[in-house]
């Protein structure tokens, strides 16, 4: 695929926030992983979400979570306030197991003419390629434009999916094969859409996206999407 000329200004790739550790993770999810030992949707204070970083990072030692990444929409407050938290909670615990925090972010995109959510993993948070995509707010032009925001992404080093696929009005048996055009990495295959309790991905969306990704040869992801005041579910 050609570069952007909009990225083409940038002559070096900044590296990925360990890039590959996260990938290897993703190639290993399966319907288990997701919410007690990954969980790559989050939201926050810093977005829509009713948690305070603190307290989803909190929320995720409690669990054992092994690894995380808190996705606000359209920024990274939330990931670095947590972050700078588990650092210092890293210097201050002994034998207290802490979960890897990866970079995250939510990101509006036209997709087929249908706005979609595109999520953005184990970015380098000081790309000038993401800047555009973290001021707080959807974009406008090219670089709302799906195929911009997934070279956006993979220009500072990160992982590009396409958030829960059997939720738009395009569907997903359109959309999946013209993101991975487009070059996505992957598809967020286990969620919930109907907010079961406990959490639990739905099975019949589950399983097309699934076949969909194996199709295409695309990464897996799981997150409950959280929304309010536990991460174990969305609202």
């Amino acid at each position: 695929m050609a570069v952007n000329l909009a990225l083409a200004r940038f002559s070096v790739k900044p590296p990925a926030q360990d890039m590959p550790a996260l990938k290897q993770v993703f190639q290993n999810v399966g319907a288990a992983s997701c919410p007690f030992q990954y969980n790559f949707h989050l939201h926050t204070v810093y977005s829509d979400g009713q948690l305070k970083p603190e307290e989803l990072i909190e929320q995720a030692i409690e669990f054992g979570l092994l690894g995380l990444a808190i996705t606000d929409h359209h920024s990274i407050g939330g990931y670095q306030v947590a972050q700078s938290w588990l650092n210092e909670r890293a210097e201050s615990s002994v034998n207290v197991s802490l979960p890897h925090l990866w970079t995250g972010v939510e990101i509006n995109a036209d997709l087929l003419g249908c706005e979609v959510h595109i999520l953005g993993y184990a970015f380098n948070p000081e790309s000038s390629s993401m800047k555009p995509y973290l001021q707080g707010k959807t974009t406008k032009g090219t670089d709302y434009l799906a195929g911009t925001v997934i070279e956006a992404i993979h220009w500072a080093g990160g992982l590009a999916v396409l958030a829960h696929p059997c939720r738009y009005r395009v569907p997903a048996l359109e959309l999946i094969p013209t993101a991975r055009q487009l070059g996505i990495d992957g598809v967020e295959a286990f969620y919930a859409y109907n907010n079961p309790s406990p959490w639990c991905p739905s099975e019949r969306q589950t399983d097309l996206v699934c076949n969909l990704s194996a199709e295409h040869g695309l990464l897996n992801t799981c997150g409950t999407d959280t929304h309010g005041k536990s991460i174990l579910q969305r609202l």
